[in-house]
């Protein structure tokens, strides 16, 4: 199956499984709002997050091991491809007894993370906390048999069993939160699902895949081993690094300013990722195929490939930018209601944030792709230290919680900067000189569309409902793709994009 073909199929399923699952987790959140307390949205909020914090123990392996994977599948070395998945599984049965060891020795420190929780006593806070940990640990177990498959550029096989999980899980959650208003009962809901999928998974994927049960495995050559842990090492700093700086800002939040606070971020971020989501599937759904076209191609390929990427990206992130700049906190009041909303300033930052941030992914998932982990696995480190001092620092001056979002952009920034000189030098043999070019284009024809649908939609959202929030979405739509359009049409990014899309729409 051909690069674009494989990373159409998973994105069409990508599509299928976020689209299936998006209805459901508005309704349960909305269920959720209505029938248990804010505090409650906030502790879910805050655990989710230190399990972030827990993952970190998996240091990378699985990032580097789906890198080294991508020649011996490419090459058909089934010898190999046993060796290298031998070596994932008992890494990976060391991280969980790690990640359980560690996220036990937290439990005592679980109140001074939770400030002003309500009605939630101590016992529930350690009772809920060990639920969320199980299900993270138990993931273990079977989350290195997708390395295989994603390696295959099959990353829907994934995805279309999660979605299934997904599905099953919050369709029950919502019925336990009505009946019982319990949320040990959602909880306990949810783990069980997980349960039962990763055991179907196990045996799914060795049925699918018998290689991962065979016995006879000849161990990796000490130089075929040196370089995963090498790369493991690197990427031990890149996974501290952005721990410290993405998955912090709830728990600061919870620390310093309320539990129940955390909980009115998670409504934006729950509005914000289920949209994002279907961008991300995109260039998630790629990875895999950069790994084959670097294994396979020339360097001006390479690059060539790149440029599209990331004018693509460029596009959709900038789409969905400005939708959000404008639109996200009208979702909110017609959502919920006003009282859920953030103050303007944290909710610009966030989503500046946001932008940066698809800009980083696609540096990001390039340099995954391409096995780039030591030379910067430094900068993820000063990236999370300047986040945490800066955050720690604003959120209590009166800035509060837009003091956490504007060090979040500031260490992002960083990687902005520094990413680009990187890769450019390491996988094109280039300066990034045209990267920053291209940057300061795309940036500048945002910020034009942006403030012309602002001004625009002072008028249209003077009185707010969903008939002036539809009018609003389609002006948005128009008005950005229209100016990207006249900007960007007779690129040769534009035309490679236009000439696929051509070639699938006659082709079926």
């Amino acid at each position: 199956m051909g690069r674009i073909k494989s990373a159409t199929r998973n994105i069409a399923f990508g599509f299928i499984g976020q689209a299936a699952t998006l209805i459901l987790s508005f309704a349960l959140r909305t269920i959720f709002i209505m029938h248990l307390s804010e505090d409650l949205l906030g502790v879910n909020s805050m655990y989710s997050n230190i399990l972030s914090l827990l993952n970190m123990a998996e240091l990378g392996i699985g990032t580097a091991l789906n890198f080294s994977l991508y020649g011996p599948v490419a090459r058909g070395e089934k010898e190999k491809i046993k060796s290298y998945m031998q070596l994932y599984r008992k890494a990976y049965r060391v991280i969980a007894t790690v990640v359980a060891v560690v996220g036990l020795l937290l439990v005592p420190f679980l109140k001074y993370l939770a400030k002003n929780p309500g009605d939630v006593s101590e016992r529930d806070l350690t009772l809920y906390y060990l639920i969320f940990l199980f299900n993270t640990v138990s993931s273990y177990f079977v989350a290195y048999k997708y390395s295989l498959v994603n390696a295959e550029q099959k990353n829907y096989i994934q995805t279309n069993i999660l979605t299934i999980t997904k599905i099953v899980t919050v369709s029950i959650q919502i019925a336990v939160v009505v009946i019982t208003e319990n949320f040990y009962l959602f909880l306990l809901t949810d783990a069980a699902v997980q349960l039962v999928q990763k055991i179907f998974v196990s045996i799914y994927l060795d049925k699918k895949y018998p290689l991962l049960k065979e016995k006879n495995i000849e161990p990796l050559a000490k130089a075929e081993s040196d370089e995963v842990w090498n790369k493991t090492k690197a990427l031990v700093f890149h996974k501290v690094g952005d721990v410290a700086r993405l998955q912090t800002d709830a728990i600061i939040i919870t620390s310093f300013i309320q539990v129940k606070m955390a909980g009115y971020v998670d409504n934006y971020n729950l509005v914000l990722n289920s949209v994002s989501n279907f961008v991300n599937i995109i260039f998630n759904s790629v990875i895999s195929s950069f790994g084959n076209l670097i294994a396979t191609e020339s360097k001006q390929k390479q690059y060539e490939m790149f440029k599209v990427y990331r004018f693509f990206a460029s596009w959709i992130y900038g789409y969905s930018c400005v939708g959000f700049m404008i639109l996200l906190t009208p979702l909110i009041r017609i959502w919920i209601g006003d009282k859920w909303v953030l103050v303007p300033a944290a909710v610009y930052c966030i989503l500046t944030d946001y932008y940066f941030k698809g800009d980083r992914i696609v540096l990001s998932n390039y340099k995954t792709a391409a096995g780039v982990f030591e030379q910067d696995k430094y900068l993820a480190l000063i990236q999370g230290a300047v986040n945490l001092v800066l955050s720690i620092a604003l959120v209590q001056t009166p800035l509060g919680i837009v003091g956490i979002y504007i060090g979040t952009i500031v260490s992002g920034l960083i990687a902005n900067i520094t990413k680009p000189i990187i890769i450019y030098r390491a996988c094109f043999d280039m300066d990034a000189s045209s990267y920053f070019i291209d940057s300061f284009k795309y940036i500048a024809s945002l910020l034009f569309v942006l403030l012309s649908c602002h001004f625009i939609s002072l008028k249209v959202l003077a009185n707010l409902n969903i008939f002036t929030f539809l009018i609003m979405a389609v002006i948005i739509t128009i008005v950005f793709n229209g100016v990207y359009f006249i900007l960007y049409g007779r690129s040769e990014e534009f035309k490679y994009l236009y000439g696929k899309l051509r070639e699938k729409l006659v082709r079926h």
